[in-house]
């Protein structure tokens, strides 16, 4: 992709497929590129800290190897009851997350980072946000989500559940002021971070 200064390169730094889909929402050419940062979270760190740290260590890593480029790093976490929700990896562990949230209010914070590696002393070098969204999932039965689990196989999802897809049926109710950020990147806020950065949409 060739970049100018009026026109620079956009990267995502992620190697997820669900990021990449929804920034192709916006019509604009970037390459993605997953950054190599530890994920864990740190000792008497609240979910919002962690996401917003991981979402702009995982920009800045990316930045570091690009210069003139804007650098857009995402990251979620998911609580239930005060407690963080991983991606479960297999299916007995997305079962136990699932059964645990059955009925429950989860909250989902997905912090989004941007870098403009252009020049780091203006204004909007650096742009972070965190969009919350509350979920509530339905009380189903162990072999409800069973089955939904061996049909969708989301084990790569924090929360057990893709709400783009079957998941939405074991969903009995979503909050949010961006309905991407549950998904993993709030192109509402990204938008407004793009803009900042002088990025234009309709040419």
């Amino acid at each position: 992709m060739s970049h100018t200064q009026q026109s620079p390169k956009l990267i995502l730094a992620s190697g997820s497929a669900y990021r990449h889909e929804l920034l192709s929402r916006l019509h604009l050419p970037f390459e993605a590129i997953a950054p190599d940062i530890d994920e864990s979270a740190l000792p008497h760190e609240s979910p919002e800290q962690t996401a917003l740290r991981l979402a702009e260590q995982k920009a800045r890593a990316i930045a570091q190897q690009y210069p003139e480029s804007i650098i857009i790093g995402s990251d979620q976490v998911a609580t239930l009851e005060g407690e963080q929700i991983g991606k479960p990896g297999t299916h007995e562990a997305a079962l136990k997350q699932l059964q645990k949230m059955r009925g429950k209010e989860v909250i989902f914070h997905t912090a989004l980072c941007l870098v403009d590696s252009r020049n780091n002393q203006t204004r909007y070098a650096v742009q972070t946000q965190n969009v919350q969204t509350l979920v509530r999932f339905r009380d189903l039965s162990d072999a409800e989500l069973d089955a939904y689990l061996r049909i969708e196989q989301p084990y790569d999802c924090a929360g057990s559940a893709k709400n783009e897809g079957l998941g939405i049926v074991i969903i009995e109710k979503i909050v949010s002021e961006d309905p991407t950020a549950l998904t993993g990147l709030p192109l509402i806020a990204l938008t407004s971070m793009l803009r900042n950065a002088g990025v234009t949409f309709f040419k």
